[in-house]
């Protein structure tokens, strides 16, 4: 079928790639024009601006924004709503915030222009191992749109979620749990990093990979980070979050449910962003205060 699709980074690039194999007619559009030149060696079909994009498809008209979250995808959208008609459908492939989805989705209703959140989880690998994605939105909209879902995945990658911002939601647990996932590795393997057997770290990773119970593809990643550097000392320990976590630990006080692991797994993302921490100066200011302990100046 047809699409238009905005932002070509990473994710993006590979997800035309993948949608101009399966010969879909992709009219792209980035802010980058070395990226819109490099998709069309695809077979993507350039736009000069978002009016030209929106002008070289036929309707009813689908377009996909893959730009990052917060400011660049609410000013995208915006500009969409002013562009396209009623019976066209803005898809939302990015990591925003389910709220938010409701709220622009209302916006566009009156226009009669349909919105579909799309979690998408895959990362770099997604080109050929495909990604999965989670959906919400109008269902009429998303059978619409089954054929680029299904092209996009692997087989059975995709489902309808729900309403507006169910798969934004849905994505948001993903990555949270995502986030805990990780932490429980990084606690492990630094726990192991100093033992005093000289643990083969490398070698650890891919045994566990052979019907452990903790296997997993953020494993078999570790494994391939360790084999790479087993000391893993050309990074720095400086650890960002891509907003998920919060949202879902503010999703979970809301309704009073309990989840410590993802808290303590975003609380240790920040600590890794501090070179001194004054938390654990006044740690060791109170410790010397009530009991002379040493303290390093």
């Amino acid at each position: 079928m047809e699409l238009g699709f905005i932002g070509l980074g990473k994710m993006g690039m590979n997800m035309v790639t993948r949608l101009r194999r399966d010969q879909h007619r992709v009219v792209v559009y980035d802010r980058s024009a070395d990226l819109v030149s490099q998709a069309t060696t695809h077979g993507c079909i350039p736009a000069s601006s978002l009016a030209d994009l929106t002008a070289q498809l036929n309707a009813p008209r689908a377009v996909w924004c893959m730009v990052p979250a917060g400011a660049p995808t609410e000013e995208t959208i915006r500009a969409l709503g002013t562009l396209l008609k009623s019976g066209d459908t803005i898809i939302d492939g990015g990591n925003t915030n389910f709220h938010d989805d409701v709220r622009r989705a209302d916006e566009l209703k009156g226009k009669g222009i349909a919105y579909l959140d799309a979690g998408t989880s895959g990362g770099v690998w997604g080109l050929e191992a495909g990604y999965c994605l989670m959906v919400g939105g109008d269902k009429a909209a998303v059978e619409r749109l089954a054929p680029v879902f299904t092209t996009l995945t692997p087989e059975n990658g995709w489902a309808h979620m729900g309403a507006v911002g169910s798969g934004h939601y849905v994505k948001m647990v993903h990555n949270g749990i995502e986030y805990s996932m990780m932490q429980g590795y990084a606690e492990g393997f630094e726990l192991m990093s100093k033992s005093d057997y000289r643990l083969d770290l490398p070698r650890i990773a891919d045994l566990w990979m052979q019907g452990s119970v903790v296997r997993s593809w953020l494993l078999e990643l570790a494994a391939g980070a360790l084999k790479e550097n087993p000391k893993l000392d050309h990074l720095k320990g400086f650890v960002q979050d891509s907003g998920e976590g919060r949202w879902m630990i503010a999703d979970a006080i809301e309704k009073g449910v309990p989840v410590p692991t993802l808290a303590s797994a975003l609380f240790t993302r920040f600590r890794s962003r501090q070179d001194d921490s004054f938390a654990e100066k006044m740690l060791a200011a109170l410790r010397n205060a009530f009991g002379g302990h040493a303290v390093k100046r």
